[in-house]
């Protein structure tokens, strides 16, 4: 067995880092096994382009195990990206360990505690239930999107004045503008404040906007 590697998707609140750290954390305990490093997550699990996944991804060993609260933290991917995603972890000779799916606890056990029969099936077993799982956590993500919408929809057409969308994260725009100010790129923007290449282009078009309004009062 390699290195264990954990990879938690956590929310931008202390909070959330800390209690998942703490549950990860004592799972591998539970099998006399240390955590060798931690990867904390801002991004959704819904693309692949997620700095922290690819960091992990780029630093594991063949034999090392990821370590995951839960598949859907690591893939809400449509069908070809979670394949896409499963061919990079397997060409790595990584195996993925997640405390909701008790099949794939066995990789955190010594080799000798099995034979390779008895291992070869498990592997196989955890494969498929690992893609069930995967498709499952993207089919509820398509569902609450959907609701979503159509609550949204519904919102808007029984009092249009009334709705008025998600609310902005004053906070974030201004550390997003003073970045950008600063010359930092979208992907830097991204890493720092965890916000979506959306939400830094509405910044980066309000701030030109403002910059333009500015111009044409000096002019």
């Amino acid at each position: 067995m390699g290195f264990i590697r954990a990879y938690l998707r956590v929310s931008t609140e202390e909070q959330d880092v800390l209690r998942a750290k703490k549950e990860i954390l004592e799972f591998a305990n539970s099998f006399n096994q240390t955590i060798a490093s931690y990867y904390f997550e801002k991004f959704t699990g819904t693309s692949l382009e997620r700095p922290e996944l690819n960091r992990m991804l780029s630093e594991v060993l063949p034999g090392d195990i990821i370590l995951i609260e839960s598949v859907d933290r690591i893939s809400r991917l449509n069908s070809d990206d979670w394949q896409q995603l499963k061919r990079s972890i397997q060409a790595k000779g990584v195996s993925v360990v997640s405390l909701d799916l008790p099949t794939s606890h066995v990789a955190l056990r010594q080799q000798n505690q099995h034979d390779e029969f008895v291992g070869a099936v498990l592997k196989a077993v955890n494969n498929m239930l690992l893609d069930i799982l995967a498709a499952t956590a993207r089919k509820d993500y398509d569902l609450r999107r959907k609701r979503t919408l159509e609550g949204i929809a519904r919102a808007k057409a029984s009092d249009p004045s009334k709705y008025q969308g998600r609310k902005r994260n004053k906070t974030l725009w201004l550390s997003i503008k003073k970045l950008l100010q600063t010359s930092h790129s979208y992907t830097q923007i991204q890493q720092i404040t965890g916000a979506s290449r959306m939400t830094i282009a509405a910044v980066s078009k309000e701030l030109k906007q403002e910059l333009n309004h500015e111009t044409r009062k000096t002019d």
